[in-house]
């Protein structure tokens, strides 16, 4: 990334932490197969199980929880294949073709759960940051957005399962986790050799695994020391800036309990992707939604079942920050904006 452009996009993917950078190149020089007997083997086991251990105690769980997949996408697709589960039109795309999208959501982005035992919901939006209360005995919750950011644990949530992604958090893409409640099973979706007790076949990706427990031990780290704290400061000078750079702006969901990195805005008369572009072209990289739909930009499912009407739905942006970024950066980020939509408003009068 050139070094005047300012990376806002941190719920799309955070930047590779040099924790998980360093595991992952340790584990590039581990020859063996876990599922090897031999010496070499056993060094490849241990370092799997390593790693596991590091996920399980990062998120309040046990290493026999966690199930390392691919990534949420596929964590999703290993727990509700099979199961009548009910949702809202807010959850992740990874989610919502398993469910029945029936679930009530309010103005702020809060979601009324029935019966939890035959529901799933996400502890935190990655569209609008919207935070969830979590009813006990949820049978799936999507942590992916705010595992690492937010004061969480698995086992005091009351979850039957839990799903999680590395990359969200500083990790490798293209591994994550299914955590299942203990003496909760699932039935295999890849089937082969056995691997991932029986769960999820297939030869483990151990430099993905390694990078993902060194990317959330230092995540739990991170997280004690305040940093997220800090994060939040940075995002209201964000908000304030943002505020004072036009009058017309509708800020969503930050109204009540919000992730402390996330700022979806509605800027009437300018669409969203126009604005990704214009922005982009400024140096600044941000979004319009969920990144995890192919590139494709549309007006937001969010926001229409939060009960923003068309055209509202298609002007949201999405600011996602993280640690890395300063207060100058916002601060210069607002004013490109600014000056950007004063002229998407002229041209538009």
């Amino acid at each position: 990334m050139a070094r005047d452009r300012v990376y806002l996009d941190w719920n799309a993917t955070a930047p590779l932490r040099p924790e998980a950078r360093a595991a992952m190149i340790a584990a590039m020089d581990v020859v063996g197969n876990p599922s090897s007997v031999h010496a070499e083997g056993r060094a490849a086991t241990a370092l799997k199980e390593r790693a596991r251990a590091q996920v399980a105690a990062a998120f309040g769980a046990q290493a026999s929880d966690i199930v390392f997949t691919s990534g949420a996408t596929e964590a999703a697709a290993l727990a509700l294949a099979g199961r009548d589960l009910h949702g809202a039109e807010i959850e992740h795309d990874a989610v919502m073709g398993w469910i029945t999208p029936d679930l009530p959501v309010d103005r702020a982005g809060h979601v009324t759960v029935a019966e939890p035992a035959q529901s799933v919901l996400q502890a935190a939006n990655s569209e609008t940051g919207v935070v969830q209360d979590l009813p006990e005995g949820l049978a799936l919750v999507d942590f992916t957005q705010a595992f690492g950011k937010l004061p969480i644990g698995f086992d005091w949530s009351g979850a039957e399962m839990g799903l999680v992604s590395a990359h969200k958090l500083g990790g490798p893409k293209g591994i994550g986790a299914l955590v299942l409640r203990r003496g909760l099973d699932v039935t295999a979706q890849i089937r082969g050799g056995g691997q991932e007790m029986g769960r999820r076949s297939g030869t483990e990706n151990l430099i993905g695994i390694a990078g993902f427990g060194a990317a959330a031990e230092a995540a739990a780290r991170d997280l004690a020391d305040g940093i997220w704290e800090k994060v939040a400061g940075i995002r209201n000078i964000l908000i304030s800036a943002l505020e004072a750079a036009s009058n017309e702006t509708i800020f969503v969901g930050n109204g009540g309990a919000c992730l402390p990195n996330t700022v979806c805005l509605i800027a009437p008369g300018w669409k969203g992707e126009t604005q990704v572009m214009a922005m982009d072209l400024a140096g600044f990289a941000v979004s319009a939604g969920s990144a995890c739909s192919s590139g494709k930009l549309r007006e937001s499912r969010v926001l229409r079942a939060m009960g923003f009407p068309a055209d509202r739905a298609a002007q949201a942006l999405r600011i996602s920050i993280g640690p890395d970024v300063t207060e100058g950066q916002v601060l210069r980020f607002a004013e490109a904006w600014g000056k950007a939509y004063a002229k998407a408003r002229a041209r538009a009068a």
